[in-house]
C-alpha cells in the first residue's frame, strides 16, 4: 500500500514538474527566432490575433507578418546592410503557448498582392474577423493605399478583395504605419496615421458596407509631434495607443497616451509620454511593432512586441524582439530583458536565469555618430556614461570633438554584433571613462550573487593604461587590456560579487593621440 502512496505521489510530481517545464517558456531576444520545428520566422510588420483553428477548432495565437527577401540574406550573413524590402509574402504562424510557434504557410503570396507583376511596398498589416461575413480580413499597406484580402480561414489563403485610397478620409492616399487592434467585443479597428508627415493619429472601425470590407468611420486621437510604429492595447479596461519616433526603422522611445475610451479622448492631450524603461536602450533596439494582452482569469499580462528593422543593416540581431510590461496604476514600464520566461497560462512571467543585464551593450541603439546634432540631438551614448578627464570635450558643435561611437566594417561584423561598437579614441593625449550604473527596477531585480562580466576588444598600442572593470560593494574586479589585440578578443571577468543589487561597470583609459580602442557585445550574466 505504501509503495503505492509512494508511486502516486511521484507521478504526480513528475507530472506537475513536466506540466510547469511545458508553461513556463523562454522567450529569449538579441537572436533570431526559429519555430518549434526548425524553420527561420519571417514576420514583420504584423501581429498576433486569436481565432479558432480551422482543424481542430481549438483557440490559438496566429502570428502574422512580411517575409522580405533581404531578411534572408541577412539573417544568413549579418554583416552588411541591404537598402530595399522585397516582399515575398505574408506569413502565418500558430501557437498555443505564445512562444513555440508552427509554420501554417505563406497566406498572401506576391503574384496575389501584386497580380500585375510590378513590384510594390507592401507591409504594415493586420488581421480581423468579421462576422457578418463569417471571414478573415487582412489589411494591409500597399503602394500608396490600403489592400483589403479575404479568406475563409485564418489561415489563408487570401484572395484580392479591394484597395481603400484613404484620400476622403484623412486626405492622403496613403496611411502612416497602421496595425489592427481587436476589442474584448470582437470588433476590430485599424490604427493607423496621417501618410505624410504622420503627425496625427486615427481609428477606424473595420465592417461591411455596401458588400465592402472596408472601414466604417474616421476618427482623429492624435495631433502632434510626427509618430510611426502606431499601435494599440488594452489594459484594464483602459486604452493605450503607442508609437516610436520618425526614425526611419530605427530604435527610439516607446511613447504612450491613455484613454478610457477607444474613441479617445487620450491623453495627456497630443502629448505622448516616453514610456519608462525604455529610456536607456530605446526599447531593447526596436520600434514599436505591436501588442498582445493576455487575459487568465483577473490577470492581464501585456506583451510589448517590437520590430527590429534598420534596412536590415545590424541593430543587433534578431528580427522579433518581445518584452513584458508593467504597470504603475495606467503608468506601463517597459522591461528590458534578453531572455525571460512566460507562462501563457497563468500570464506570469520571470527573468531567465542567462538574462544579459547590460543595457545598450552592443551600442547598436544610438542611430547616429555620437555627438550628434541631428536627431535626436545627442551627446552621450545611450545608457552610457562617458567622462573625459582629459582630451578633447563632447560637442554637438566642435569638429574636434570625440566620436564616442565606431561604425563596424564588414570585417568586424563578423567577429561583433551589429553595425557600431564603442569607440574610446582622441586626436589629442586623452583619459576617459565609460560607465554603466545596473540596479534593481522597480519590477526587475539584480539579485546578489555571482556574475560573469565579458567583453569583446580592439585596441591599438600607446595606452599606459586601460582596463575593463567592475565594482559592487567596494570591491573592485578588473582586467588590465593595454597591450595590443590586433583583433577581437573577448575580455573575461568571472566571479564578480553583486552586492546591495547594484554594481557598476566600465572602462578606463589613459591613452597617448590617435591611440584607439573599440569595445562591443557586453555582458552581465548570473553565474
Amino acid at each position: 500500500m505504501l509503495k503505492k502512496q509512494l508511486l502516486g505521489i511521484t507521478l504526480v510530481l513528475l507530472c506537475f514538474s513536466i506540466e510547469t517545464k511545458a508553461q513556463n517558456q523562454n522567450i529569449k531576444n538579441d537572436v533570431f527566432w526559429d519555430t518549434k520545428d526548425g524553420l527561420p520566422i519571417y514576420s514583420q510588420g504584423g501581429g498576433v490575433f486569436k481565432f479558432k483553428d480551422p482543424k481542430d477548432g481549438i483557440e490559438k495565437y496566429f502570428w502574422y507578418g512580411v517575409h522580405y527577401e533581404e531578411a534572408e540574406k541577412y539573417r544568413k550573413e549579418p554583416v552588411k546592410k541591404y537598402d530595399h524590402c522585397t516582399f515575398k509574402s505574408v506569413s502565418c504562424y500558430s501557437s498555443t503557448d505564445l512562444v513555440n510557434w508552427t509554420f501554417e504557410g505563406d497566406v498572401l503570396m506576391e503574384a496575389t498582392a501584386n497580380p500585375d507583376g510590378r513590384r510594390t511596398w507592401v507591409g504594415r498589416l493586420g488581421v480581423a474577423f468579421v462576422k457578418e461575413i463569417n471571414k478573415y480580413a487582412l489589411f494591409v499597406q500597399h503602394g500608396n493605399q490600403v489592400l483589403v484580402a479575404l479568406a475563409d480561414s485564418p489561415v489563408g489563403n487570401f484572395i484580392w478583395h479591394q484597395k481603400i485610397n484613404m484620400q476622403p478620409w484623412i486626405g492622403t492616399t496613403n496611411t502612416g504605419d497602421q496595425t489592427v487592434f481587436t476589442d474584448e467585443d470582437g470588433k476590430s479597428y485599424l490604427i493607423y496615421s496621417y501618410g505624410q508627415g504622420r503627425n496625427k493619429i486615427y481609428v477606424s472601425e473595420i465592417g461591411v458596407k455596401d458588400g465592402k470590407v472596408t472601414i466604417l468611420d474616421c476618427t482623429k486621437i492624435f495631433q502632434g509631434a510626427s509618430r510611426e510604429g502606431n499601435c494599440m492595447f488594452k489594459y484594464k479596461n483602459k486604452y493605450y495607443m503607442a508609437a516610436s519616433n520618425i526614425y526611419g526603422w530605427d530604435a527610439s522611445f516607446a511613447y504612450y497616451l491613455v484613454s478610457d475610451n477607444i474613441r479617445g479622448p487620450y491623453l495627456p492631450t497630443n502629448d505622448m509620454q516616453i514610456m519608462p524603461g525604455s529610456e536607456e536602450d530605446y526599447a531593447h533596439v526596436t520600434q514599436t511593432g505591436f501588442f498582445y494582452t493576455i487575459k487568465q482569469k483577473d490577470k492581464e499580462t501585456v506583451l510589448y512586441c517590437g520590430d527590429r528593422w534598420a534596412d536590415f543593416a545590424g541593430n543587433g540581431l534578431g528580427y522579433n524582439q518581445w518584452f513584458p510590461l508593467s504597470f504603475n496604476g495606467s503608468e506601463p514600464y517597459f522591461n528590458s530583458l534578453s531572455s525571460w520566461n512566460l507562462d501563457e497560462k497563468t500570464g506570469n512571467w520571470n527573468v531567465a536565469a542567462d538574462n544579459n543585464y547590460v543595457k545598450n551593450g552592443s551600442f547598436e541603439a544610438d542611430r547616429n555618430k555620437i555627438p550628434s546634432s541631428f536627431k535626436p540631438v545627442q551627446e552621450q551614448l545611450l545608457g552610457w556614461k562617458t567622462e573625459i578627464i582629459k582630451g578633447n570635450k563632447i560637442s554637438i558643435t566642435d569638429k574636434n570633438s570625440p566620436q564616442l561611437n565606431y561604425f563596424n566594417t564588414e570585417e568586424d561584423r563578423k567577429e561583433v554584433i551589429g553595425e557600431k561598437s564603442l569607440n574610446i579614441t582622441d586626436t589629442i593625449d586623452f583619459t576617459r571613462e565609460i560607465s554603466q550604473e545596473i540596479s534593481s527596477t522597480p519590477y526587475v531585480i539584480l539579485e546578489d550573487g555571482v556574475y560573469v562580466f565579458t567583453a569583446k576588444v580592439k585596441n591599438s598600442p600607446g595606452f599606459s593604461e586601460l582596463k575593463i572593470y567592475a565594482n559592487s560593494g567596494g570591491v573592485e574586479y578588473k582586467v588590465d587590456m593595454k597591450d595590443e589585440n590586433v583583433s577581437w578578443k573577448t575580455i573575461r571577468i568571472d566571479d564578480v560579487l553583486v552586492k546591495n543589487g547594484k554594481i557598476t561597470i566600465g572602462f578606463f583609459a589613459n591613452g597617448t593621440a590617435n591611440a584607439f580602442c573599440l569595445i562591443d557585445d557586453v555582458t552581465l550574466v548570473k553565474k
